[in-house]
């Protein structure tokens, strides 16, 4: 009855490991987060076209996207009936949103430092789409997804047509990295200043006590 017993367990854990590796916990492509301006720019203007339909990213505002390098022409270009002061909420109501997917799809906002792995995950996520036999859309790292393929991936057919989606997809990870944590190359800079001057205060409280210590002696 104890094998019995073990074996139903060994099984069961079997099935949960199963059950998470479909629920999003497959293999990750591995690729850079590109911190450079340029691909933040061009992955905003990604998310605030598609993603902001059914997604927010509430803790961003237009006006934020200065920060990136863009002008007060690009932002404004990107509004529709928001404001330069508004925060990136989703354009469609949460009631609608809810009816669509089941529930109302997550905010972005965080989405990059939030999950393990996450810039990996959400490329991997973008680029995993594929079509089923029966003709709907699947994907490969969460299967039964119900977020469309956004970047229209399962439709390229080429290799130099999903690179130019890939690059898309990297564009958009460049851009939630940024804005999960849009203060950390002003931290990172600080730190530098701080590391200096702690060394150098560290400098001049050793020769006070080299002084302190000669006069005693």
């Amino acid at each position: 009855m104890k094998k019995v017993l073990v074996s139903i367990a060994a099984l069961l854990m079997l099935a949960g490991m199963a059950a998470a590796m479909a629920s999003g916990t497959g293999k990750l492509k591995h690729i850079e987060v590109d911190e450079s301006n340029a691909a933040r720019q061009r992955g905003a203007e990604t998310v605030i076209s598609t993603c902001l339909m059914c997604h927010s990213l509430k803790y961003v505002k237009f006006m934020d996207l200065a920060d990136i390098g863009m002008s007060q022409e690009q932002i404004e270009f990107l509004l529709q009936d928001q404001k330069p002061e508004d925060r990136m909420t989703s354009l469609m109501p949460a009631e609608v949103r809810k009816e669509s997917y089941g529930k109302i799809p997550p905010d972005l906002s965080l989405m990059a430092i939030a999950r393990k792995q996450g810039p990996q995950y959400i490329h991997t996520l973008l680029t995993g789409y594929y079509y089923r036999e029966d003709g709907e859309t699947d994907n490969h790292l969460f299967p039964g997804i119900k977020m469309p393929d956004v970047l229209a991936y399962a439709d390229m057919e080429t290799e130099e047509e999903r690179a130019e989606v890939e690059a898309q997809s990297r564009d958009v990870v460049a851009f939630l990295h940024w804005a999960a944590d849009p203060n950390a190359e002003e931290r990172r800079s600080l730190g530098v200043y701080v590391i200096i001057y702690l060394v150098i205060f560290t400098g001049l409280l050793y020769l006070l006590k080299r002084k302190i210590w000669s006069r005693i002696h």
